[in-house]
């Protein structure tokens, strides 16, 4: 039987051991038990925790698919090489990012800061000129910085879902093109990156038993 996620104790969330312990805890989960779903609060906080992500200037030029449909998520696992976490796990995301970024992208992020924190939009000239200077780039540099605020955001939803005792798939092992086809991105302006499947492991995926392997600590961080 494969071990629960130990931080089971409302007073275990207090203490620091909730982090390396939903670190190890977690792992990419290639089996998933189809009998278990994720609640809806649960779901609810891991949607947030999305909103949540940090990225370059707060531009946030990122989009998420959540696929809940049966046979559209059939169709992606088409394009996923036949992998099961595709259908198999209780939820499907799909992580995707914008492309060309543009002036109207910056502009609708202005107009949102000025709404949230209630300013009016000439007070907020220099962030509009540190988005601009993303605009500025050339189109292939602001499509990879997108690419990347875009992974930010899914390593935030891995480490959100580890803290909820939930598993989570990250995914690269796919048809970008044929998901872009499938969902229809290029219309709406973004690409596919990568997927992240969610929900319980299977006692008989036989990975969750397998110790967690890591470079040595001195190997990969270096005090200077």
């Amino acid at each position: 039987m494969i071990a629960p996620n130990p931080l089971t104790n409302p007073s275990d969330f207090s203490s620091p051991r909730v982090v390396l312990a939903s670190l190890n805890w977690r792992y990419a989960v290639k089996k998933y038990d189809t009998a278990r779903t994720i609640d809806e609060a649960t779901w609810d906080v891991l949607e947030q925790a999305l909103l949540l992500a940090p990225s370059g200037i707060g531009l946030q030029p990122w989009k998420f698919f959540v696929i809940d449909d049966p046979e559209l998520r059939a169709r992606l696992r088409e394009a996923s090489y036949g992998q099961p976490q595709i259908t198999d796990a209780s939820k499907l995301v799909v992580f995707a990012s914008r492309v060309g970024y543009s002036e109207a992208d910056a502009d609708r992020f202005i107009a949102r800061v000025a709404e949230v924190r209630n300013q009016p939009l000439e007070a907020l000239a220099g962030l509009k000129a540190a988005a601009m200077s993303v605009v500025a780039r050339s189109e292939a540099d602001r499509d990879v910085w997108a690419a990347r605020q875009a992974y930010i955001a899914l390593g935030t939803f891995l480490s959100a879902a580890a803290v909820l005792g939930v598993d989570a798939t990250p995914m690269e092992g796919l048809d970008p093109a044929r998901y872009d086809e499938i969902l229809g991105l290029p219309e709406k302006g973004y690409r596919t990156l990568a997927v992240a499947a969610a929900g319980y492991r299977s006692s008989e995926d036989k990975y969750g038993t397998l110790a967690k392997v890591r470079f040595a600590r001195d190997t990969v961080i270096e005090h200077v």
